[in-house]
């Protein structure tokens, strides 16, 4: 038996993998990689696969100075401007979500962190999808309080988004106006005040390999169990507007790595995923179990029907992760 089998046979007995395995592992041959991570993803998390949605609710002005992001006011790229729209608005675009068979609907503003009155408006919302949709809803509203959680939790939130976007190392390449563990102290309250956490990170920064690593040993000391994806996709007028762009099977690498690290976790595609010449086909048969379905932030995404026919094709079944 290989070690790369003797590695997998000791994640499936339960036992976790360190930093310099996984290093190692990022250096094996990717086919054989990728066929012991989707055995991985059986064994912890059989064929269910979590598809959600999002709304763009609040978008541009933000003061954050990140180098990949269109809404950014420190980067000029046309994106849409607009204040965080009204409760209608919100829970009209969730109903027709729920329309699609989507069982997960992520509410995303732009901006450092939502005002109290902005949370109010959020809670609002969210109250009426809850009576009025079967959905399960997220809101990812920045750097929030502990206090400010709990009034989302107790409206009906049930997770919270707040990416890392990167490992502690390269965080400051990629932003300066909030930190590493501004990012980590948003996580821990929104977990104190009894929400379930969605945190990953964008691939194609300029990190290396060792930094994707750290970022999911990272994001498993945190105890997040859904862990977004994204291939940055440069976009004009944004610092990281020349990065190349990571290929699928780029990708399909990181993503098999991370199913090593996080053996049970929902890993997301998530933005970008519309570069990839197969729509992430590969990736759902290398560890990825979960992905985000329509369009993105700032940019298309893949429709929620194509997305359901791949993944009946794949023999996955729509449902919760948890």
């Amino acid at each position: 038996m290989s070690e790369l089998h003797n590695v997998r046979d000791r994640v499936l007995s339960g036992g976790a993998v360190d930093r310099p395995t996984a290093l190692w592992l990022y250096d094996q041959p990717l086919d054989g990689l990728c066929a012991c991570a989707d055995e991985i993803r059986r064994h912890f998390c059989g064929n269910g696969f979590d598809l959600c949605t999002i709304v763009n609710a609040q978008s541009g002005h933000c003061p954050e100075n990140c180098k990949f992001c269109a809404q950014s006011a420190h980067n000029h790229t046309g994106a849409d401007e607009y204040p965080l729209l009204s409760a209608d608005e919100i829970v009209a675009h969730a109903k027709e979500n729920a329309r699609q068979g989507v069982l997960r609907y992520s509410i995303v503003t732009s901006g450092r962190r939502l005002s109290d009155g902005e949370v109010d408006q959020v809670c609002a919302a969210v109250r009426r999808i809850r009576a009025e949709t079967p959905l399960a809803v997220c809101i990812s509203g920045g750097l929030l309080n502990q206090a400010q959680f709990a009034r989302l939790k107790d409206a009906g939130v049930t997770r919270v988004h707040n990416n890392l976007e990167a490992s502690r190392r390269f965080f400051p390449f990629v932003c300066t106006t909030h930190t590493f563990d501004d990012k980590v102290a948003a996580i821990h309250a929104a977990q104190a005040a009894g929400l379930t956490v969605c945190s990953g990170g964008i691939m194609g920064l300029g990190e290396t390999p060792a930094d994707r690593i750290d970022m999911a040993l990272t994001l498993r000391e945190l105890g997040v169990k859904s862990v977004p994806v994204n291939l940055l996709n440069p976009i004009p007028g944004t610092p990281f507007a020349n990065n190349p762009r990571l290929t699928a099977d780029d990708l399909r690498r990181i993503v098999a790595v991370y199913r090593f690290i996080l053996p049970d976790a929902a890993i997301r595609l998530a933005g970008g995923r519309g570069l990839l010449p197969d729509k992430g086909r590969s990736c759902f048969l290398s560890g990825a179990n979960a992905a985000i379905s329509g369009d993105m932030l700032t940019t298309a995404g893949i429709t929620t029907a194509t997305d359901r026919s791949l993944l009946a094709e794949l023999g996955y079944e729509v449902k919760f992760d948890g």
